[in-house]
């Protein structure tokens, strides 16, 4: 693994509290847990905690990449790793844990070396309290700067901090195409001044807002339809399960993965409970083979003005969405307006970093009322989420 030049800046830092800004492959996380891993394997009976706010999004990113750590420099000793627990245990006697901020005994539970929270955007502020007050050493911190957040208002003006912003220029790690699919989107002014320069960007660039968290499918929600969105070696597959509940609809992540071909598709939605699925119209080749392994398959409707009154229903109904559902989750946070060259926002939405949502928007379609939706002027800004943690 390459020592890179975000890793070198976090390896510098010297204060309590710790926070790294940045943009999307800026190397944040893994820079931090090599510092992390480093503690562990040189200071004895140490107990060190990393956090989110749900525990699929941790499984899913900060676990999944310290094992691959490890595994990579050949540190890894699966019988050091309990798997229930989600410790690590080094030779020093001391401890990494994982757990997630939704947990109150976790959070408010003994005290501790430090702590590193992981997207701490999506945590409110009193957890920060408390994981806060039961560290004693260092307490790392790490976000996109996608809007302001309790940092910049409650800790920045009244703590003694290190802060450091770092871009995906600062990881010498990524690949030429990796680097030529970010600059490929400088064109949106919004979504390039957070995930491509790493500045704080503006909560009115948001598309949708409000949406509610649930730990699981609630009793009483009826499965209504899939939502298909095509990928394969680029963009992933996305298929997103909705469900009527309390008055508004459900999404719950099925599949985000690339490399899946129709068989695939069909054999997932064929293990799930029946529904009508409703896949983007582009791929008609797809559509019919699918169709040929039992699947109850249509295309979405596409036309003038068609995606932008898509969004529109979607954004007037309540939407609730499980928390296993992480790749819905960063879609929906980071899902912007397009923006004109002096920064403006227009009415057309980004065409990135929306697989799962255009898939739930095709799976609403369909269950839409017969008359057409009258469109107002868009965007229909709200300042901020009024859902805490969201």
């Amino acid at each position: 693994m390459i020592r890179t030049t975000a890793t070198t800046k976090i390896f510098q830092l010297r204060k309590r509290i710790r926070g790294v800004s940045g943009g999307t492959s800026a190397s944040k996380t893994i820079s931090i847990l090599l510092w992390l891993i480093q503690r562990c394997q040189t200071n004895e009976n140490e107990l060190w905690s990393v956090t989110t706010d749900y525990f699929p999004r941790l499984q899913k990113g900060a676990i999944r990449d310290f094992i691959n750590i490890m595994e990579e420099h050949k540190y890894f000793k699966p019988d050091r790793w309990n798997k229930t627990d989600h410790i690590y245990t080094f030779e020093t006697g001391s401890k990494l844990e994982f757990f997630s901020s939704d947990q109150p005994a976790k959070v408010r539970g003994p005290r501790r070396t430090g702590i590193f929270i992981n997207e701490a955007n999506t945590i409110p502020f009193e957890t920060f309290r408390q994981l806060d007050v039961r560290s004693e050493k260092v307490v790392w911190l790490d976000w996109n700067p996608v809007q302001e957040f309790w940092w910049y208002s409650d800790i920045m003006p009244n703590f003694d901090v290190d802060f450091i912003t770092l871009t995906y220029k600062d990881n010498e790690g990524l690949s030429e195409q990796q680097i030529k699919a970010i600059e490929a989107h400088q064109y949106n002014k919004n979504w390039w001044r957070v995930f491509g320069e790493g500045q704080l960007g503006e909560a009115e660039g948001r598309i949708y807002t409000n949406w509610i968290a649930v730990d699981e499918i609630p009793q009483g929600a009826r499965l209504k339809r899939y939502g298909l969105d095509f990928g394969y070696s680029n963009d992933p597959t996305a298929i997103v399960a909705i469900y009527e509940y309390n008055g508004g609809y459900l999404w719950d992540e099925v599949v985000y993965q690339k490399g899946l071909s129709n068989k695939d598709i069909a054999d997932v939605i064929n293990l799930r409970e029946k529904a009508l699925v409703i896949a983007d119209s582009a791929e008609p080749k797809s559509i019919d083979e699918i169709k040929t392994y039992g699947i109850n398959i249509l295309a979405s409707h596409k036309g003038p003005g068609s995606v932008l009154q898509g969004i529109q229903f979607v954004q007037d109904k309540t939407i609730y969405v499980t928390k296993q559902s992480i790749n819905i989750w960063k879609e929906y946070r980071n899902y912007l307006w397009l923006t004109d060259k002096d920064g403006k926002i227009i009415n057309e939405p980004q065409d990135f970093l929306n697989h799962a949502l255009d898939a739930g928007r095709y799976g609403m379609e369909s269950l839409k009322p017969s008359q057409p939706i009258i469109w107002d002027d868009l965007p229909k800004y709200q300042p901020k989420d009024s859902v805490i943690g969201i």
